[in-house]
């Protein structure tokens, strides 16, 4: 059974942005820039047992800083070319491990820098996104899009296609919801802001190459995309070996609907990995249980269900859930093999702060039988592995206040 910690959060989130645009409804190009800082901590607590991937029981301070610049400029008719140089530093608490559904969504791509921020910023390992979006108009009504962070302004045809090809992170196009998306200006944890079953395709950082595919009409949406998965689990390197098919394929179809002439969104996700991993079931029948022994080209498979319901002009209300095989070696996300998760955003009209937004989640995650076992038999995996523990549900609470100061500041709590 896992001890319960109380997580003592907050964070300091400053967008700064500057936008270069035309004077018309139309953007050629824009400059979005973004830093965040985020401090977390943990009091001192009693553990019993310490296994080589615990949290640790002597209370700490961490914090991690990561700084994007957002670059956009249109090419030509309907293409759009995005490239982001990040840098980013610290580790989550415990070195970002311990817990599956951790509470830093930044400490998923936070890595150390050594020379000073901008002598590193263009170098190709800190390009977060480079890619080229091609959109192909199917109709002729047309609805705006405001300028934001890789998106330039613009008008753009209710039924199209979107082609979008380079590096990117599969979580920018795949799983969104209005409400718990974005780590930065919303919840933090790492089964808020992204399906925690979903065991996306990426890097250490995050990212990887893809293709994605979008046919987007006014009833409906329907998304697919192949990326490239890590060399090893948790890896900073990409696998290469083209001839092994080593890829993460995943589909998502959208309904928009209304209730009560409030908006709402379902989102039904399937996905199937192909990639260099173990078996948890070989591992337990080895003799050292190790998973790293049993590795060989195989598939893992998946599936999320995500819902975002407006119920006022302020209040809105989301909730995923997500399952996948639980036979196979967890690959680039983090060791969830299922979920669920329920949450509420209130902006603050009520109280004169209309920019600001409160927000109130709950999640339980868990692990398959043959997961679990493994864990308790002494394996480990890149997150989890407290030796013989006996591994029972995560739940967990998250609660934030965005504080919008002067525009282009807020105080995330």
């Amino acid at each position: 059974m896992r001890n319960a910690i109380l997580f003592l959060v907050s964070g300091f989130f400053l967008p700064i942005t500057c936008v270069f645009a035309d004077s018309g409804s139309q953007e050629d190009w824009s400059v979005h820039y973004q830093f965040t800082a985020i401090g977390q901590g943990d009091p001192e607590f009693h553990s019993s047992y310490r296994g080589p991937l615990s949290l640790s029981p002597d209370g700490e301070i961490r914090e991690t800083v990561s700084s994007t610049l957002f670059l956009g400029r249109r090419l030509w008719q309907g293409a759009e070319l995005y490239v982001n140089p990040e840098i980013s530093q610290g580790k989550g608490l415990s070195n970002t491990q311990g817990v599956a559904g951790f509470p830093n969504g930044e400490a998923t791509h936070a890595g150390f820098m050594k020379s000073s921020l901008f002598a590193r910023f263009f170098i190709w390992n800190n390009i977060a996104r480079a890619y080229l979006r091609q959109t192909f108009n199917l109709s002729d009504t047309y609805e705006h899009v405001d300028s934001g962070q890789n998106q330039l302004a613009q008008n753009q045809a209710t039924s199209r296609i979107v082609v979008s090809a380079g590096k990117m992170s599969a979580v920018d196009i795949f799983d969104n919801n209005q409400y718990s998306n974005d780590p930065r200006t919303q919840f933090l944890n790492w089964a808020l802001m992204s399906n925690g079953a979903w065991d996306y395709p990426a890097d250490a950082k995050g990212y990887t190459f893809g293709l994605t595919i979008e046919y987007i009409q006014p009833s409906f949406a329907i998304r697919w995309g192949n990326f490239m998965e890590p060399k090893a689990a948790n890896n900073a390197h990409l696998d290469s070996h083209w001839s092994k098919g080593p890829i993460g394929e995943v589909i998502e179809v959208e309904k928009p609907y209304t209730v009560r002439n409030h908006p709402g969104k379902v989102r039904l996700l399937g996905y199937m990995n192909h990639a260099h991993m173990g078996l948890y079931k070989d591992a337990i029948n080895s003799s050292n249980v190790d998973i790293t022994a049993s590795r060989k080209y195989r598939f893992k498979y998946g599936a999320g269900l995500n819902v975002e319901q407006e119920i006022t002009k302020d209040l809105g209300a989301f909730m995923r859930l997500g399952w996948d095989d639980g036979k196979t070696e967890t690959w680039a996300y983090t060791e969830i093999d299922k979920t669920a998760v329920l949450g509420l955003s209130l902006k603050g009209t009520s109280w004169s702060r209309p920019d600001d937004t409160v927000g109130l989640a709950e999640f339980i995650n868990g692990l398959s039988s043959v997961h679990r076992e493994y864990l308790e038999d002494g394996g480990t995996g890149f997150i989890l592995g407290d030796g013989h523990l006996n591994y029972n549900y995560e739940k967990g609470t998250e609660v934030y206040y965005d504080y919008h100061l002067p525009k282009g500041f807020f105080y995330h709590l």
